[in-house]
């Protein structure tokens, strides 16, 4: 006899790195975009959509390889042999749609967009391979005024998600000082031949929220060992050029004004220090015309993420309020934004150098803060009312009282199981439905229907102690007309509402 070939079924599993989103957080992830949109819109950008793949040469970079033409993103190949892969961020679309229709946009152009970007990278605990970003751009002008507004467009932002001016902050730098200090440490910072030397100035000077400035001292110089004892060898500068970069960290004031003077004193005598400090000072008078004050937006010549990418003014959004992680240590959420100045945005597709400037907000990271807030926008939504099916044969009754319910705004169902009761109601409680609307033959006799309030059901039911009394007393449960159906229902919803 021949041996039966077992038939392959796969296991249900997520792929690595990804997560499957429930309707609370989708609701409030969509309550999110909505209210970051109407700030965008107000600003007068506009919005667009690319698709999710682009041709992998377009993605910078990420560029294929041979052996591994994936590296850092999710690629395949077409069938016309070209790489084509899943966007990385935002600004690689943004590039190609600027180059690709660059004499027929209005410039400035400015357009907001969002969506889910996709990273080929080791996951982790809270490190997804998928996540939503929100972004808004600015292309063809290097007027600082469009900075200045990506800085006043991100405050609003926090505001209108619900953040006070005590717990976040937008920092705001410039790669000109950066340059400058550069400069005056005897390094030219356009020397291709000391990029090392500069990638690893700028990490240092990256590791100061973590390290303080004694740390950063120490990467600086000869190098650190942390805790483990795992060295990390330092940028080797002298004690003078070690100085010039701790007063640059350490230039912060509670003023913007303070903040430029005191940069002034270090860095006015340097080219770039100079243009540098014009354009901060620029922004700061448009901020102080238009009420942005340094509780909301300030100079921060600490913040120096992203300077090795952005040409001018580089941005960043900061939560400042402290929380407990699941472990009881206090945490803080830290950036759930950036963005800058980059002129360079077509230049790989035409060789033409467009200046540009942008932002993008973590979405997920600001959800999470909300959350632990207690500010959930979305999770109102009620479930279903659920409509018994007592008679099959009544089924179009059924959904007439289901379309009442829909038409009055109410979220309803019938029941479209086979199931009978008892099985019905353990669906309706498993929806989690505030209640059910239940109508066999006795009570469509008298034209009545039976609405069991299940939210008042649980809260009752704690007070009866065995299964008689529970059967008899029905609690939360009444009838009403038929023609009341939709106001009856509407009051248990009312209720539930107000005691919520």
């Amino acid at each position: 006899m021949a041996k039966k070939i077992k038939k392959f079924r796969p296991k249900a599993r997520l792929p690595k790195g990804f997560r499957d989103i429930g309707p609370v957080e989708l609701r409030q992830t969509q309550a999110m975009l909505k209210k970051i949109g109407a700030v965008y819109e107000a600003y007068g950008f506009e919005p667009i959509e690319t698709p999710a793949f682009e041709y992998t040469d377009a993605l910078g970079k990420f560029l294929p390889d041979t052996d591994r033409p994936n590296e850092g993103v999710f690629s395949l190949q077409d069938e016309d042999d070209q790489w084509m892969s899943l966007r990385y961020d935002m600004t690689a679309p943004l590039a190609r749609h600027v180059a690709e229709n660059y004499q027929d946009i209005a410039k400035p152009y400015r357009r907001y967009t969002w969506g889910p970007v996709w990273r080929n990278e080791k996951p982790g605990p809270g490190r997804f391979r998928q996540f939503m970003q929100f972004d808004a751009d600015t292309v063809g002008t290097a007027n600082i005024a469009a900075d200045t507004e990506i800085c006043m467009l991100a405050a609003d932002t926090m505001e209108a998600l619900g953040f006070s001016t005590s717990e976040y902050k937008i920092h705001v730098n410039n790669r000109k000082l950066l340059d400058g200090a550069l400069e005056k440490a005897g390094i030219d910072p356009a020397d291709d031949g000391n990029l090392g030397l500069r990638q690893t100035i700028f990490r240092s000077l990256d590791k100061y929220d973590k390290f303080g400035l004694p740390g950063v001292e120490e990467l600086l110089g000869p190098g650190r060992a942390d805790e483990s004892g795992d060295y990390t060898k330092g940028a080797q500068l002298n004690s003078e050029q070690i100085k010039i970069f701790l007063d640059f960290l350490g230039s912060a004031k509670d003023s913007r004004v303070s903040t430029l003077d005191q940069l002034s004193e270090l860095l006015g005598d340097t080219k770039a220090g100079e243009e540098g400090l014009a354009e901060l000072r620029e922004m700061d008078a448009l901020l102080r015309s238009a009420g942005f004050d340094e509780t909301r937006i300030q100079f921060s010549p600490f913040i120096v993420r992203g300077l090795d990418y952005y040409t001018g003014p580089v941005f960043e959004a900061e939560l400042t309020f402290e929380a407990r992680n699941d472990d009881g240590e206090l945490v803080r959420f830290g950036s759930v934004g950036g963005g800058g100045r980059y002129d360079d945005l077509v230049a790989r597709f035409t060789g033409q150098r467009v200046p540009a400037t942008g932002f993008s907000l973590g979405v997920s990271r600001l959800q999470a803060a909300l959350t632990h807030l207690g500010r959930k926008d979305g999770d109102e939504v009620l479930a279903p009312v659920v409509v018994l099916v007592m008679d099959r044969e009544e089924q179009p009754h059924y959904q007439r009282m289901v379309q009442d319910l829909r038409a009055a705004g109410i979220r309803a169902e019938m029941y479209l199981g086979t199931s009978g009761m008892k099985a019905q109601m353990k669906y309706a409680d498993k929806r989690g439905a505030p209640c059910v609307v239940i109508q066999g033959g006795d009570e469509r006799a008298v034209g009545e229907v039976q609405i069991k309030d299940l939210a008042e059901g649980l809260r009752l039911s704690k007070d009866i102690e065995d299964s008689d009394t529970w059967r008899e007393s029905r609690p939360a449960q009444f009838s009403v007309p038929e023609a009341e159906l939709v106001s009856a229902v509407q009051g248990v919803l009312d209720r539930i509402r107000n005691e919520t």
